[in-house]
C-alpha cells in the first residue's frame, strides 16, 4: 500500500476514533451508521469486484443479521450479545450458501441478479406477515445490552461504549474482508471474474468458488446487519428491500468498484451528501441522484479512479518537464 493511501487510512481511522470528542451527537450517530454501511458495502463488493457477480437482493442477508440481533435484544434471549454478531454471520452465510447452490446452478449474469432481487422482496413479504418480527412496522424500542466480558462489563446504554462497540466490530470485519480478498481465495476469485472459461480450463471449479464467494459475502452482510439493532434501536423492512440493496451498489460505483477501499469512500460520500442535503425537503433524493450521475459520467471508475488518473497525469507531466 502506497504512503498516501496509508496516511489517508490513518486519518480516517483517527477521525472515527475521535468523532465523539469532536462533533455533536447527531454526527456521531451518522458515523456509527456509516461504519455499518461500510461493512455492508465491502461485503457486496467482495461479490462484485472479486467474483464478478451482481446481487440486487443483498439486503436480505443484511436483514437476517439485523432481525436476529433485534429479536435477541427485544425478546430477551439469554445469550451474551458479544456472540450475536458471529451467530448472525453464520446464519447469513448459511442462508447465502443455500441460495447459491440453487441459483448459481441455473443462472448467471442478469438472471442471477434478478433472482437475488426476487429473494430480497420475498423476505420483505415474509416479514410483513410475521407478528414476531413486527409486520411492516418492524421492531422498535430495542434495548441496548450490557455485555459481560468476564473481567468487566460493557454497558451499551452508554453512548460512547455503544459507538466504540460498533467501530471495533466494524474494523474487525473490514480486516477479515481484507484478508479474504488479498489471500489465495481472493486471487482465485479475480481470475474467475476476469476469464471464467480460462479459469475452468486450468482446473478451477468456477461454480464452487462462486458459491464460496456468495457465502462469505452473505455472512459479512449479516454481520453488518447485526450491529444495526443496538445502534439504531429500530429495525424495519425498509432495511431489507431492493432500495436497501441498491445502497452498497451506489457506494461502490461512487467510490470506485476496482478498489478495495472504493466502497468506503462511496459510503462516506453518500453520508456527506445526505447530511448536506438534509434541509432540502423533497429534493434531497433528486439532488443526491444527480450528484451520483455526474460522478459516474465524469469518473466511470469512481472517485478513487479519478484520483489515480489525476496522480498519473501529474507524474507524467513532471517526468516530461525533467527530460
Amino acid at each position: 500500500m502506497k504512503l498516501a493511501a496509508r496516511l489517508s487510512l490513518a486519518v480516517l481511522l483517527v477521525a472515527f476514533l475521535l468523532a465523539p470528542f469532536l462533533v455533536h451527537p447527531g454526527l456521531v450517530f451518522i458515523a456509527g451508521f456509516a461504519m455499518i454501511q461500510i461493512v455492508f458495502a465491502l461485503s457486496w463488493n467482495l461479490l462484485f469486484s472479486y467474483a464478478g457477480l451482481v446481487s440486487f437482493g443483498h439486503a436480505a442477508f443484511f436483514g437476517i443479521g439485523a432481525y436476529v440481533s433485534a429479536v435477541a435484544l427485544r425478546y430477551g434471549w439469554h445469550i451474551n450479545f458479544l456472540l450475536i454478531p458471529p451467530i448472525s454471520a453464520v446464519l447469513g452465510a448459511a442462508a447465502a450458501f443455500l441460495v447459491a447452490i440453487v441459483v448459481l446452478r441455473r443462472a448467471n449474469g442478469i438472471q442471477f441478479s434478478v433472482l437475488t432481487l426476487a429473494l430480497s422482496q420475498l423476505v420483505v413479504v415474509l416479514i410483513g406477515y410475521s407478528e414476531y418480527l413486527g409486520h411492516d412496522e418492524g421492531i422498535s424500542a430495542i434495548p441496548r445490552p450490557v455485555i459481560n466480558l468476564g473481567i468487566a462489563t460493557l454497558d451499551l446504554n452508554n453512548p460512547l461504549a455503544s459507538y466504540y462497540f460498533v467501530i471495533v466490530i466494524g474494523l474487525i470485519a473490514i480486516a477479515l474482508i481484507w484478508l479474504v480478498v488479498h489471500g489465495p481465495i481472493g486471487r482465485t476469485m479475480q481470475a474467475v471474474r476476469i476469464d471464467p472459461e480460462r479459469a475452468a480450463f486450468v482446473g478451477i471449479d468456477v461454480w464452487r468458488l462462486r458459491v464460496v464467494a456468495f457465502t462469505l459475502s452473505g455472512g459479512f452482510a449479516a454481520l453488518a446487519g447485526s450491529l444495526l439493532a443496538p445502534w439504531a434501536q429500530i429495525v424495519h423492512p425498509d432495511y431489507v428491500n431492493w432500495l436497501a440493496s441498491a445502497q452498497p451498489l451506489f457506494a461502490t460505483l461512487l467510490g470506485g468498484a476496482g478498489f478495495f477501499w472504493g466502497p468506503v469512500v462511496g459510503v462516506l460520500g453518500l453520508a456527506w451528501l445526505n447530511y448536506a442535503m438534509r434541509t432540502f425537503v423533497g429534493l434531497s433524493e433528486i439532488m443526491i441522484g444527480a450528484s451520483l450521475l455526474v460522478v459516474v459520467l465524469l469518473a466511470p471508475q469512481g472517485i478513487l479512479g479519478a484520483l489515480r488518473d489525476a496522480v498519473r497525469r501529474r507524474r507524467g507531466k513532471v517526468a516530461g518537464e525533467h527530460r
